[in-house]
């Protein structure tokens, strides 16, 4: 394999491999993570900003929040703005008071936990969509999941639905397009059983419209810039008919009205013949 080789393959693996084992938890910024979550669920604050607790320095090494997010009950806002986070734990779905949800510019979040259609009080949102696998705009393509599962700190994992214990090998993880707060969001999901995955909602339009594995192979809808270019092509190639039938066109005598002329009709010959047989 030539450098040129290496490189494809790299970057190849890189979009279509999931990554796990993103953080560091021997690390200071850990440590000052789960402590900052314990002292909101504590005051039962309803706001959690991390990055003002950690400082920008240690907030930089946070590549996913603590599972202990479950116990923010009272959280009504999470800001998580410019953070270098790569993934959500599937915990968020306890943060039943959650309302707003904040992780703008996050640009290696690609995808979500289905878990966070459990909030059933968010209601807004604001997502850097650029960034995430699926989105209309850039169809940024899905990891495969067929092979290369997603990992969490246990070896349990909960269905997505019916909330059963399974292990990584019963689970089958899936990959759907909802809408969550104002964002339609790529969302991982585990399910223990075909039942379940019956059981998920409708993707949301401009989507792929059934959950899916990911990979390769997989055909997403256009995205916005190869829409435009589709819909100018159909428009130019429409325009160029018209102009080819219009000049095709030969004028033709319209006969249905016209009335064949006697001079005997015309008024001023009348007159001069009766001139002449006088």
């Amino acid at each position: 394999m030539n450098e040129q080789e290496r490189k494809v393959n790299e970057y190849e693996n890189a979009l279509f491999n999931v990554e796990n084992d993103v953080q560091n938890k021997s690390s200071l910024a850990w440590e000052k993570i789960c402590e900052y979550v314990e002292i909101i669920a504590k005051e039962e604050r309803d706001e959690f900003s991390p990055s003002e607790y950690l400082g920008a320095e240690l907030f930089g090494q946070i590549h996913t929040l603590p599972k202990t997010i479950s116990k923010l009950k009272k959280v009504k806002k999470i800001w998580l703005y410019g953070s270098q986070l790569r993934r959500i734990p599937p915990e968020i779905g306890e943060m039943e008071s959650l309302e707003y949800f904040d992780p703008y510019t996050s640009y290696q979040l690609h995808w979500f936990p289905y878990e966070i259609t459990k909030c059933k009080k968010l209601k807004d949102s604001r997502v850097s969509t650029r960034a995430l696998y699926g989105n209309y705009k850039y169809r940024r393509p899905f990891p495969d999941l067929s092979e290369n599962p997603v990992r969490y700190d246990s070896e349990i994992l909960t269905c997505s639905v019916c909330k059963k214990e399974i292990s990584y090998r019963e689970t089958n993880q899936l990959w759907i397009s909802l809408g969550v707060g104002t964002d339609v969001l790529p969302l991982l999901v585990n399910l223990c059983s075909k039942e379940c995955e019956s059981n998920l909602p409708k993707p949301s339009d401009n989507y792929l419209q059934h959950p899916h594995k990911g990979g390769k192979s997989l055909k997403q809808p256009m995205n916005e810039s190869e829409r435009w270019k589709n819909e100018r092509a159909k428009r130019l190639k429409e325009i160029e008919s018209e102009k080819e039938n219009t000049t095709n066109e030969k004028p033709q005598l319209n006969t249905q009205n016209d009335t064949k002329i006697s001079f005997k009709d015309l008024p001023v010959l009348k007159l001069i013949k009766k001139i002449w047989e006088k």
